[in-house]
């Protein structure tokens, strides 16, 4: 098992721009929406293992194997690159997540498939008893 994936800051390129939305007299003037690129196709400190599988799974995301998350809910900057990060991490964790196990085929023991089918035949009586009674 390996430790977690740790990326340097000098492989993060930071865009700002001007945020649409809240912000007041100053939502002209401040660039607080963040663009937060991070090169996966030829990052080295990302394994050979984690990258295939992380390109394979964001191959929709991904231009020229560059992945782009962008924040501007926040009207800082400081917290929409807050934001960007974490949802950086979140979007390379999922993508290099392990695969979850194969699931065992299994079926009803006997006992089970019998209950089951008493249960019907109770529910089925009842349902009967409801009915007008037959002469």
């Amino acid at each position: 098992m390996r430790g977690p994936l740790v990326l340097p800051a000098r492989e993060l390129h930071w865009r700002f721009s001007r945020a649409s939305g809240p912000g007041g007299q100053g939502v002209n003037t401040t660039d607080s929406r963040v663009e937060l690129s991070f090169d996966l196709a030829r990052s080295p400190s990302v394994p050979d293992d984690l990258r295939s599988r992380a390109l394979a799974r964001l191959g929709a995301r991904l231009v020229d194997g560059v992945l782009t998350v962008v924040a501007s809910e926040h009207r800082s900057q400081l917290r929409n690159r807050e934001a960007a990060r974490e949802r950086l991490a979140a979007t390379l964790r999922g993508a290099t997540a392990a695969d979850p196990p194969s699931r065992r085929p299994t079926k009803p023991s006997k006992g089970a498939r019998r209950r089951r089918m008493d249960e019907k035949t109770r529910r089925g009586r009842i349902k009967r008893l409801r009915g007008r009674p037959e002469d």
